[in-house]
């Protein structure tokens, strides 16, 4: 499976890229094939609403995300990672996702599988309610088909996130998968 991983965290070496590259080790030693896409570290713009693309064309936007397309709509899943940020997804992934718009019909009729590896430092119930609830409607809306979730309560720092239980439980996921 060709599995496209979407980036969102500004820290490269924070807990959200940790979890990332457990999931990408385990799912290499499933077989899988992996690439990244670092969203926060790119030229991205956000959409400008223009609808220029008709949902499914040319963008009027030049920037990174022209190279980015292809790979979107190559892949077989498209793995989610970010730091919860004010109990969403951090701007640079929500950033790259708006600008689905111009080929949404192509990526609702691939059927892909998705991910969502996320943490924060919060550790209430209720923590991850707002970003499951946003990933479920993208799940939906993108005709996805979900594949599992990492939530990674109580991982403020890369420190308190490497002593956790997460880290294994990215990686089991990524080895499971089929």
């Amino acid at each position: 499976m060709k599995i496209l991983v979407l980036k969102g965290s500004p820290n490269k070496n924070g807990s959200s890229n940790m979890l990332a590259e457990n999931f990408i080790n385990g799912a290499r030693e499933a077989g899988h094939t992996i690439e990244e896409i670092d969203a926060a570290h790119c030229d991205i713009g956000p959409c400008i609403g223009c609808v220029h693309c008709g949902y499914e064309g040319d963008c009027v936007l030049d920037d990174d995300m022209d190279m980015f397309r292809g790979k979107i709509l190559n892949a077989d899943m498209l793995v989610f990672v970010t730091p919860l940020y004010y109990y969403g997804m951090s701007a640079q992934l929500k950033t790259l996702i708006d600008r689905f718009c111009s080929r949404n019909f192509s990526i609702q009729q691939k059927h892909m599988k998705s991910v969502l590896l996320t943490v924060a430092y919060n550790s209430d119930d209720w923590t991850f309610d707002a970003l499951e609830a946003h990933y479920d409607t993208l799940v939906r809306y993108l005709n996805l088909v979900d594949c599992g979730r990492v939530l990674g309560y109580g991982c403020g720092t890369p420190s308190m996130t490497e002593f956790s239980k997460y880290p294994d439980e990215a990686y089991e996921l990524g080895k499971s998968l089929k």
